[in-house]
């Protein structure tokens, strides 16, 4: 159990068009120039988009892995602790939070891969 920040990373790289900037503290993670996540390495943490029901959901459920970050319109962003997830429920995490933020036609696109 557990992912590492550059395990995190390459997973970035099995979804299409993701960019990543450096934000002094963090990474952030783009689809099309659209934010959808952030890492900070120093506490081995991921931000993620979510809908605000799956961040009181997952919240809720796990609080020693997830807890909330903030909400914004109908969005709810979480914050993973990598030490304590596996890697296959982060990817999907991951996915979903692309999925809210790229254009329709690249997550059918995607999706239809």
């Amino acid at each position: 159990m557990g992912v590492s920040v550059e395990e995190f990373l390459a997973m970035l790289d099995r979804l299409p068009e993701v960019s990543k900037g450096e934000g002094g503290d963090w990474v952030s993670v783009k689809v099309r120039g659209k934010g959808f996540g952030y890492l900070w390495e120093r506490t081995e943490t991921v931000g993620l988009k979510a809908t605000i029901e799956e961040q009181i959901a997952l919240v809720a459920e796990r609080p020693e892995v997830f807890e909330p970050q903030f909400t914004a319109g109908r969005f709810g962003w979480v914050v993973v602790h990598l030490a304590k997830i596996d890697a296959d429920e982060l990817f999907e995490l991951v996915t979903e939070a692309w999925c809210l933020t790229a254009p329709k036609s690249l997550v059918e696109a995607h999706e239809s891969r």
